[in-house]
């Protein structure tokens, strides 16, 4: 419960941020930018969609791919830490529905015991959501470098202008979708756990709402990043999801 409800704040924070933003008002990242924010997060990362745009054909939509790919690498381990965990409470599943059954009628009771039960075992159920905050000042810095960068901001990209919403929100409705089979993948995890798997209709919704109303640019980099994780998450639970079977008898 906890960590749907982080989750879901986190999510809110992120629109209320992004709503009170005004990027535009602010002076054009470069070289010559001044502050920790602007000299080592907004112009780090305009120069990378820059630099490798260039490398590409001129193309700052594909600048966008090459720079997503770099970051989703760097947060990588945080990403594992959550598979790790993840598969964690999957065992423990059996476990925490016997509490809840136990103790349905004592609320307080199920979660003293459920806080034992994940000590005991060493588990964080918050460490789910690290990867989601960490993306938080990501998708800030990536806002600010999109909008104060008059080449990425005026770009067109496919049906696009990069700094502008998608006219036809097609770019919104694949980033909730591909939320959705990201969450998906993961659905071993929440089988039994009605919270969660009402976490994997709200958390599209909510990307949803996030996207239609920010530029397209930030969508392409999330659309990006989800295919990313999905295929990370498919090889990554590829082998936890290897449970070893039971040996049979060696006799026919």
């Amino acid at each position: 419960m906890s960590r749907r409800i982080l989750s879901i704040s986190m999510l809110a924070l992120l629109v209320l941020i992004l709503s009170g933003c005004n990027p535009q008002a602010a002076a054009p990242i470069g070289p010559d930018a001044e502050g920790i924010w602007d000299k080592y997060f907004v112009y780090p990362l305009s120069w990378l969609i820059k630099e490798s745009a260039m490398l590409l054909g001129g193309s700052y939509g594909l600048g966008i791919l090459v720079a997503t790919i770099i970051i989703r690498l760097i947060v990588l381990p945080l990403m594992v830490k959550q598979i790790k965990s993840s598969k964690k409470m999957q065992e423990l599943q059996p476990e925490l529905q016997k509490i809840r059954e136990k103790h349905k009628n004592d609320p307080q009771k199920a979660q003293q015991e459920t806080m034992l039960l994940f000590q005991k075992n060493q588990v964080n159920p918050l460490a789910g959501c690290l990867p989601l905050l960490v993306q938080m000042p990501i998708l800030i810095a990536f806002y600010h470098a999109i909008i104060r960068t008059e080449d990425i901001k005026t770009h067109t990209f496919l049906w696009m202008s990069l700094g502008e919403k998608d006219p036809y929100y097609i770019l919104p409705i694949i980033a909730a979708v591909t939320t959705y089979l990201q969450s998906k993948m993961m659905g071993s995890v929440t089988q039994g756990n009605p919270q969660m798997q009402m976490m994997m209709v709200i958390m599209p919704l909510m990307i949803l709402a996030i996207a239609v109303t920010l530029p397209s640019a930030l969508s392409l980099y999330w659309v990006y990043g989800n295919l990313f994780t999905i295929v990370q998450t498919y090889f990554l639970y590829r082998d936890t999801n290897k449970a070893p079977r039971p040996k049979e008898g060696t006799s026919k």
